[in-house]
């Protein structure tokens, strides 16, 4: 077991049982590279303010580039038994520098250095999964463009309602998809606005220290204003997950859909074998587990945000252990999410529609009703008296086994003498959906538009993305306290 770095107030050994329990190694050393970088900047402070030795800042910027390389190539694993990741990069500093190693955590505890890792590492994890969520909203809108004219049952109260197309359908998820790119980078924004390095454990420090330094080191708009709130504050892993939670439930609705869509009820889609599952019984069957899965992991990531928020609202400043328990269930929520992303993205660019279908299931159920009582406010008969002639219609229509489009002109005369024979434009489906033109409808246009927006979007935001400076995601996460 690696000594603590606390270890000097106690007379006894802590019980093994304590130090397993204590222990984060297992899941911060997710933040070892942001660990290191953090310690980069810290030194490098440290050495411009003379509170070390120009030699020593030296030796120690040294070392840490030599150990992250280390860890990269493999020469140099990571202690299990090490307490947390702090630790582990301190010690085996020390080993290979000497005295110098031990001159790092000047002005430094170990709460400040756990807030700040874990915001760096929130920030380039945040990052890749923005990357995913835009993949995702490519392949939305590639099955989008294939799609516009691919008229399908509109819904609400899951009965068919208007027509729309599986292009205008499947441009909704691209929205929800780019307000949670949005809510992220906000959240993100947010959270490197204040640097908590340099608050100590939680009153600040002696030490003659540059905070505005490392904070521009580090990619933060400016040090945190109070020493106390820099190392209590995890509103900013609340409001990540809380983003990450509504990002879910928008893939937990698109895999509803799709669930519906690819039954033999709907039978609007077919799903790619590669992203389907059979029956250990029943050999006919193809089953959407993916999408079934998401909608069960959606209540997972639900529970990682929940933990957030009971662990946090009963917490006295500054510092306490149960903040611990922010990494792992936010590397859950992370990681959730990214897989997903990654199965889910494959699966809707390999999906087929099956336009006839859809088409046929329009038909079937009345749903251009509403333009037939259209057609007839415009001819001059009340919008009301119209409503109610088109219901009878369509109680005939189901009586007798037909469609609105089945109808005779003669028939249609029968129920009025405004109807003509352009009647059967006017109700067609396709047009139906045409003739919504309005901003946001289902015409070819207005769909071909919300695609171009959206990806204009993309660019926007991974512009935006790139106009900040980030750092490689590491591979381990951290915990502890002074």
């Amino acid at each position: 077991m690696a000594e603590q770095l606390w270890k000097g107030r106690f007379s006894k050994a802590v019980d093994a049982r304590v130090n397993d329990f204590n222990s984060s190694i297992r899941f911060d050393q997710r933040m070892v590279r942001q660990d290191i970088n953090g310690s980069m900047a810290h030194a490098t402070m440290l050495g411009e303010q003379g509170i070390i030795p120009e030699e020593d800042r030296e030796a120690i910027l040294t070392g840490l580039q030599e150990i992250l390389a280390d860890l990269d190539s493999g020469a140099l694993t990571i202690d299990p038994t090490a307490e947390d990741i702090h630790t582990f990069i301190e010690q085996t500093l020390t080993a290979r520098i000497g005295d110098a190693g031990k001159r790092l955590h000047t002005g430094r505890s170990r709460n400040d250095q756990v807030a700040l890792d874990i915001r760096l590492t929130l920030r380039d994890e945040t990052a890749e999964l923005l990357e995913q969520i835009f993949g995702l909203i490519e392949a939305l809108c590639a099955q989008a463009e294939k799609n516009k004219e691919s008229v399908m049952p509109g819904y609400t109260h899951l009965q068919r309602a208007q027509p729309v197309t599986m292009g205008h359908q499947l441009m909704a998820y691209v929205w929800m998809l780019l307000r949670d790119c949005g809510r992220l980078q906000d959240a993100v924004a947010r959270m490197m606005r204040d640097c908590p390095l340099g608050s100590g454990a939680l009153a600040g420090t002696t030490y003659p220290l540059d905070r505005e330094l490392t904070a521009q080191l580090l990619g933060f708009d400016g040090p945190c204003p109070n020493s106390l709130d820099g190392v209590s504050d995890r509103d900013f892993c609340i409001e990540i997950a809380a983003a990450l939670s509504i990002c879910m439930m928008h893939l937990s609705r698109l895999s509803e859909e799709i669930i519906l869509w690819s039954s033999w009820e709907f039978k609007f889609i077919e799903l790619d074998d590669a992203f389907t599952t059979g029956s250990s019984i029943m050999p006919q069957k193809k089953n959407p587990d993916v999408t079934e899965l998401i909608r069960g992991k959606t209540g997972r990531v639900y529970g990682d945000l929940n933990t957030l928020l009971v662990m946090m609202k009963g917490l006295s400043l500054a510092y306490d252990k149960d903040m611990q328990e922010d990494k792992e269930a936010m590397w859950d929520a992370i990681d959730t999410l990214s897989l997903c992303l990654r199965t889910l993205t494959p699966m809707l660019a390999t999906m087929t529609t099956l336009p006839d279908n859809m088409r046929a299931a329009a038909a079937r159920g009345f749903i251009n009703a509403t333009d037939c009582a259209d057609y007839l406010t415009k001819k001059g008969m009340p919008f009301r008296d119209a409503y109610k002639l088109t219901g009878a219609m369509v109680s005939d229509c189901l009586g007798a086994g037909k469609t609105l489009e089945q109808l005779s002109l003669e028939e249609f005369r029968a129920y009025s003498p405004l109807f003509a024979p352009d009647i059967y434009q006017a109700i067609d489906l396709l047009t139906c959906c045409e003739g919504r033109a309005s901003y946001g409808g289902p015409s070819r246009a207005s769909v071909q538009a919300q695609i171009d927006a959206a990806r204009a979007r993309v660019a926007a935001l991974r512009a935006e993305a790139d106009g900040g400076e980030t750092d490689d995601a590491g591979d381990g996460p951290d915990p502890q306290q002074d």
